[in-house]
């Protein structure tokens, strides 16, 4: 089974969580880094567990999730 790499923009993601609460494995969590506009962005742990559903990336309102086919 192929793996995902899910990447954040942290200087774009305003740690709103939408991300975290719509991951379905629940590996999404605000990192412990501030970025230059004050805001906590996400990241993720686990990465080898992510199932490439995308639901992250649809639920960004703005657009700081890619998501990206290993080897691809």
């Amino acid at each position: 089974m192929a793996g995902f790499i899910v990447t954040f923009d942290g200087e774009v993601c305003k740690g709103c969580e939408l991300c975290a609460a719509f991951c379905p494995k629940g590996l999404i969590a605000p990192s412990d880094v501030i970025n230059n506009k004050g805001y906590s962005p996400a990241s993720i742990s686990r990465q080898e567990e992510c199932v490439g559903c995308q639901s992250c990336a649809l639920v960004c309102p703005d657009g700081a999730v890619a998501i990206y086919k290993e080897g691809a």
